[in-house]
């Protein structure tokens, strides 16, 4: 347990050295191409300071905490839909050869598609509302929960499958208890790819809209020509992200790896 602990502890430090030493870069940079070489405007370029300063008037304007609780919000409840919603395609097409021929295609060519492309069809829809920007988040993110179900439940070995039909198992026992649980590892990666398109849909739907989030703050940057609002915005959408990538789908995937041996 000390081992593990001193490990652990050794990993933090490298991270912390290295983002210090990343930002002394950065404001390296900054200074040589904006003070000394004159390379770029003051304006135009992002620096350490700036940026720290940038949060500061945000908490400070009680604006920051807010915008990222209104986002979280809509992105979860989004997501959820999108769980909800991309799940029954995902399954029919792994029981049904005919449903998987010829729709599998089509979510794959639509998947490609922006989430920004989806924001004409959200105004014209549901007007400049809440619902327009949970409507981006659903269509950015509900195709590729649906493929993710697919595959993870099609890659499912085939021994365990004829097995639990040999002991009598079948329809939505089947599912429940051998086909579901087999596909576990490949499905939580499926929907923490979902959870990253969802979140990346959010900012395209907010940026339409002036409700309150992140988006809407970085449009405010865009509109305020501040260079340093707009990277502390992007970096904070960043964090978030990895935030809920590694806490929830990077524990989940641990527990599942450790219940199944793979740790």
């Amino acid at each position: 347990m000390r081992v593990r602990n001193t490990t652990t502890i050794k990993r933090i430090l490298e991270q912390i050295i290295f983002y210090l030493l990343l930002i002394f870069v950065w404001q390296g940079i900054y200074y040589l191409g904006v003070t000394v070489f004159g390379i770029w405007k003051p304006y135009a370029f992002p620096n350490p300071l700036g940026v720290f300063n940038s949060l500061v008037s945000l908490i400070n304007q009680n604006a920051l905490f807010n915008a990222i609780f209104y986002s979280l919000k809509r992105a979860l409840i989004g997501y959820f839909l999108a769980v909800l919603i991309g799940i029954i395609p995902g399954i029919l097409m792994t029981k049904f050869k005919p449903v998987a021929r010829t729709l599998s295609p089509l979510l794959l060519g639509v998947q490609t598609l922006p989430s920004i492309c989806w924001v004409p069809f959200a105004i014209l829809w549901f007007g400049l509302k809440e619902s327009a920007i949970i409507f981006v988040i659903i269509m950015g993110s509900t195709l590729s929960i649906a493929i993710s179900v697919d595959m993870a439940i099609r890659n499912v070995n085939p021994i365990y499958i004829k097995a639990a039909k040999t002991m009598g198992a079948k329809g939505l026992n089947l599912y429940s208890k051998v086909i579901l649980p087999a596909g576990l590892p490949a499905l939580v990666s499926g929907l923490k790819q979902g959870w990253s398109f969802a979140w990346r849909s959010l900012m395209a739907g907010e940026v339409m809209s002036a409700s309150i989030g992140l988006g809407q703050a970085l449009t405010m940057g865009r509109d305020l020509a501040d260079i340093n609002r707009v990277m502390l915005i992007i970096i904070i959408i960043i964090v978030i992200g990895v935030i809920i990538e590694k806490l929830i789908f990077g524990t989940l995937e641990n527990k599942i790896s450790k219940r199944l041996g793979f740790i």
